[in-house]
């Protein structure tokens, strides 16, 4: 097998991995590695989570480094505060024997004029979000002139996050640079959009292809109707004493929503969004990696950055949109050689964005029914069993109140005894438990469903004639067709084959909407504002019989933000 030193790094490198264990490098980092130290050329590199992504560009990028400049030489852009600290931190490690190699992260929810101070300084390499570049940028505290390498590291999740035109801006501010290395997990048309844009026939390198699917990752999912999601994933919780995971939502209200519920049931858990504070979101996240939480629950944006090699379980509250994302967030378990579970729990409509999981890139996944209340019981009972006799025993320390626990406990037998500590933990389960229902989602009921969303679809077959919606929001207000549709099937409860054409334009959108359906569409988005504007939707055709044009509002602030 090749080595790193076969890769061609320095001893300085060499030596930086070796003190962290490396022995082996990846397929990306195989891949990467030579090109990138040998060229100067472009390179699009596609692979998941977790396969070493940073490394493939971390160390060639420190080897090109010339340290005895004290200029910025090197920018490295990531999609959220956490991924950036992650990275420098890596860089950091990577580079520890290499004389004089400075690095900085620059991120908001940060003291601007301390990372001034530090850039002022003198620093070789800059890992920045975008956003907090361009401020640095317009103040005019960082020079770009003489950066010969940009990176863009998760380019996929940057674009869908909206910094497109802050991303254009910095690489034509790099307009001197030497090579760009863009990374990601997915290659959506905007990610080939700058691709085509801003480089020069790049070296493609994609381990998307190959579909390197980790077989020490099972993939379970759980149906029931989807007023019982909650109960089902506390039961699935409860079911996996001892486990340590994340669980994704879609949005950062939902995020928030399932951490508040399962804090307040008791659970050891917390929410990871873009409404912390940074000092807060530090703090969460160490107590995460240090193994004080055992449930972190976040979107798919703030999850990226967190790097922690021993996850037992990923559960998935809500499916992404693309399947890409579905490995992406799966990766994130069964790492370093440790069996992990990736757990999607399910109401009737998303089985079919679940198959396309399955075709799309070749994942075999079981179902398994939710576990009734005796089982989930039976599971924590063997659980505490299991832990008392792991458990270490201090008998030094614990011998002096040995003869007051005798005589406190010489009335019960050996039998009495069991029982009673058995009984410590597990009476909590059987009280909430005893008369727990069945929520699996019976067949009697599934081809009901089936049954309404065939005749809604007749029906709607039959209505040919559609309402074309005008709402007053659009690119400016970072709006996306996938928001959208989410905010419309979600929030609003419109089946998704009610929606049609969506055209997103500069300062407006249009819909296309099944009439069956289109008076509740204009009455539900008027409860939202969007960056403090009121949503007015128009229609170009008569709703019941006359001109529609929704001009009230009521404010749901905080909910619109979470999901616009």
């Amino acid at each position: 097998m090749t080595t790193f030193k076969e890769l061609g790094l320095s001893e300085a490198l060499l030596l930086g991995l070796a003190d962290l264990g490396f022995e082996m490098p990846t397929p990306i980092q195989q891949q990467v590695i030579p090109v990138a130290l040998k060229s100067t050329s472009d390179i699009v590199a596609l692979a998941q989570t977790g396969t070493g992504k940073t490394a493939a560009f971390g160390l060639p990028l420190l080897q090109r480094l010339q340290l005895g400049q004290k200029h910025v030489q090197a920018v490295v852009l990531c999609p959220t505060r956490e991924l950036c600290l992650q990275v420098a931190d890596d860089l950091t490690k990577y580079g520890r024997f290499a004389p004089s190699c400075k690095i900085a992260p620059v991120y908001g929810g940060a003291p601007i004029e301390a990372q001034i101070r530090q850039l002022r300084a003198g620093i070789h390499v800059v890992i920045a979000t975008p956003g907090r570049l361009i401020d640095l940028l317009v103040r005019q505290a960082l020079n770009l002139d003489k950066v010969s390498l940009v990176v863009l590291d998760e380019a996929d999740e940057m674009l869908h996050l909206g910094f497109r035109d802050a991303v254009n801006l910095i690489l034509e501010a790099t307009e001197n640079r030497h090579s760009l290395w863009l990374f990601s997990a997915t290659m959506p048309e905007e990610v080939r959009t700058i691709a085509r844009t801003y480089m020069r026939n790049p070296i493609e390198i994609s381990l998307i292809a190959h579909q390197q699917i980790n077989a020490d990752i099972e993939h379970e999912y759980y149906l029931c109707r989807p007023e019982h999601r909650y109960d089902a994933l506390k039961r699935i919780v409860d079911a996996h004493p001892g486990i340590y995971g994340l669980i994704f939502c879609r949005t950062r209200m939902e995020a928030k929503e399932v951490a508040e519920r399962m804090i307040r049931d008791g659970y050891s858990a917390d929410a990871l969004h873009g409404d912390l504070l940074q000092s807060d979101r530090d703090r969460i996240m160490q107590r995460f990696r240090e193994g004080h939480l055992q449930l972190l629950v976040a979107t798919d944006v703030a999850a990226r950055g967190i790097d922690v090699s021993d996850l037992s379980h990923v559960i998935h509250y809500s499916l992404p949109d693309e399947p890409e994302s579905y490995l992406h967030r799966a990766g994130r378990t069964g790492r370093a050689g440790r069996k992990g579970v990736s757990i999607s729990i399910l109401s009737p409509k998303m089985e079919e964005r679940l198959r396309l999981i399955e075709r799309r890139i070749r994942i075999a996944f079981t179902q398994k029914a939710i576990p009734s209340g005796a089982q989930v019981c039976e599971r924590q009972l063997m659980y505490i069993i299991q832990s008392i006799r792991q458990q270490e025993v201090q008998r030094e320390q614990i011998a002096p109140f040995l003869p007051q626990i005798y005589e406190a406990l010489h009335e019960l037998s050996k039998e009495e005894l069991i029982e009673r500590f058995a009984s410590v933990e597990f009476n909590r389960f059987l009280a909430y438990y005893r008369n727990a229902p069945d929520i699996n989602l019976n067949t009697r009921f599934r081809r009901s469903e089936n049954a309404n969303r065939a005749e809604l679809t007749h029906k709607d077959k039959r209505l040919k004639a559609s309402q074309r919606l005008s709402i007053n929001i659009g690119q400016r207000d970072g709006l996306y067709k996938s928001v959208l549709l989410d905010l419309l099937t979600h929030e609003l409860c419109i089946p998704k084959h009610a929606v049609g054409k969506i055209e997103i334009k500069h300062n407006h959108t249009l819909i296309e909407v099944s009439s069956r359906f289109a008076h509740k569409v204009c009455r539900g988005l008027d409860n939202f504002k969007v960056q403090g504007r009121r949503i007015r939707v128009e229609s170009e055709y008569p709703l019941n019989g006359r001109k529609a044009a929704v001009k009230k509002g009521r404010e749901r602030t905080s909910k619109a933000a979470a999901i616009l």
